[in-house]
């Protein structure tokens, strides 16, 4: 994977935080019910997505990414990562087993593409 790959799998992560921002944002009281998660805490974090995703969208359209760029993307992803899991073993939440599902499918999903992100650096680096 070259950084020319790694555009792609910036637009993936744009599609996938924006989707999962609007539905969070929009569907928070529904979802409160469903994952045992506050209807807050999900409009919140689908908020924080909306703009994350603009920004990943633009710059996964760009012809050549800044490394800068795509490192501050790879450092978000794995913060989210973090965050997930600690919100899991944390406490102060009482999720359903949906909701644990729903939080580490998609830590897990965001972590493939922070880690699909980072290899992407790494090759452009051997290959530059």
């Amino acid at each position: 994977m070259s950084n020319s790959t790694v555009r792609p799998v910036l637009l993936v992560d744009a599609l996938v935080s924006g989707a999962t921002g609007l539905l969070l944002a929009f569907a928070a009281p529904m979802l409160e019910s469903w994952l045992g998660l506050p209807a807050a805490l999900l409009r919140s974090a689908g908020l924080v997505l909306l703009p994350f995703a603009v920004a990943v969208a633009w710059l996964g359209s760009q012809a050549a990414p800044p490394k800068a760029g795509i490192q501050a993307i790879i450092a978000i992803n794995f913060a989210w990562v973090a965050a997930s899991i600690l919100l899991l073993v944390a406490g102060g939440v009482n999720p359903t087993a949906l909701g644990v599902a729903f939080v580490l499918f998609q830590a897990a999903v965001v972590f493939v593409l922070g880690e699909l992100q980072f290899m992407g650096l790494r090759k452009a680096a051997k290959i530059a």
